[in-house]
């Protein structure tokens, strides 16, 4: 199958449900005894991942409650572009889609908005099976690449496009979720798309494939937490997101300073990883992709910022390639509106919860890369 432009078929047409939320406000414990549910979803089909740490983290210390909420995690499907479409149907809350989906869905008429950017740099990487002559994005020009849904294309393409690789001189193979990874292995396609985080987890599972790694050369921001848009119409819409995005910074923030507590409560959490993953893996899966989360933080951006220069670039290159029909205006893709007040709370407390946790000693012995 030869990589096209990615057309979302049905969207357009989604309508939006609004949400009953509360009008709690601060950022410390409310008082409320009533919560509020949220409810995210996975992109993958699973949540049996380190990859969402800081929600497990969350739960684990009542940051969400504290906040007024209950927040209930689902695997949801593995297409590609349900992050958007089951958010603005009002099935899910939030979810977490590429930006190419992003942006292809809001083009489609999708109406939702990334409200948190989780990762402002390159997440996405190209694994290719073992010896393989490849070794950058550029090599991938005139061979095939595997994915686990044709959604991917509106991933790689832009990607391509950055590298100078034309995307119709590539072919995208459908293999299927979640057995693209063993067909990269078993050479049946020339490199298929993957992510931070995965490289522990197929190496633990025996998939044995090389990596190009996305971020050496792409500049090009990453997923980040989608909501309704018209969620930020309303005083009580912001304060519900807002809230929400707090106790997931706070729980950021303790994996910052406590990242083996971090892991062992999401390992604990998903009792299915300890099948497939030992827990120094599991840290080193884990940090692969915290690496990427704290890329505002460090820069004094605060956790979740979108960073303009980097999406107006991808915007107009998006645009350029005909992935969107029109340039699509910032305003209307990504906010940063409610960065400030997710970032305001008791950064102190969090420390301290943090190094009061007390590790198993299994956990205690596992190495910090990076």
């Amino acid at each position: 199958m030869k990589n096209r432009k990615l057309t979302v078929a049905g969207v357009a047409a989604l309508a939006v449900l609004s949400l009953l939320i509360s009008s709690t406000t601060g950022y410390a414990a409310t008082k409320t005894t009533k919560l509020t549910t949220i409810t995210w979803m996975s992109p993958r089909g699973s949540l049996d991942v380190m990859d969402d740490y800081m929600l497990h983290v969350a739960i684990d210390q009542g940051y969400f409650k504290q906040q007024g909420i209950n927040l209930k995690l689902i695997a949801g499907p593995s297409d590609g572009t349900a992050a958007t479409k089951f958010v603005a149907a009002g099935q899910v809350d939030v979810s977490y889609p590429s930006p190419g989906i992003l942006l292809s869905s809001i083009d489609a008429g999708v109406p939702v908005v990334s409200a948190f950017n989780m990762i402002p740099g390159q997440v996405f990487n190209f694994a290719v099976p073992k010896g393989s002559a490849l070794k950058s994005i550029a090599d991938l020009k005139g061979h095939s690449i595997c994915v686990g849904s044709p959604a991917w294309s509106a991933i790689i393409n832009p990607m391509l496009v950055e590298a100078g690789v034309d995307p119709a001189s590539v072919t995208i193979i459908n293999a299927g979720w979640p057995t693209w990874s063993t067909a990269i292995a078993a050479g049946k396609c020339d490199s298929g798309l993957g992510w931070d985080g995965l490289a522990a987890q197929w190496a633990a599972t025996g998939i044995s494939v090389d990596w190009i790694i996305g971020k050496k050369t792409s500049k090009q921001p990453s997923n980040g937490y989608d909501i309704r848009a018209s969620a930020l119409n309303t005083a009580a819409g912001k304060d519900l997101y807002t809230r929400f995005l707090r106790a997931v910074a706070m729980g950021m923030e303790f994996a910052k300073d406590n990242p083996r507590a971090a892991a062992e409560i999401t390992y604990n959490r998903l009792p299915a990883l300890g099948a497939t993953l030992a827990p120094q893996l599991a840290v080193d899966s884990m940090r692969e992709e915290q690496v990427g989360h704290m890329i505002s933080y460090l820069d004094g951006k605060g956790w979740g910022y979108h960073y303009p220069d980097a999406w107006g670039n991808y915007l107009k290159v998006v645009a350029d390639m005909g992935q969107t029909s029109k340039l699509l205006p910032a305003a209307q893709v990504y906010t940063n509106a409610l960065i400030k007040g997710a970032n305001t709370f008791d950064h102190k407390k969090v420390a301290k919860d943090a190094a009061a946790y007390k590790l198993s000693p299994v956990w205690a012995k596992v190495a910090i890369a990076g």
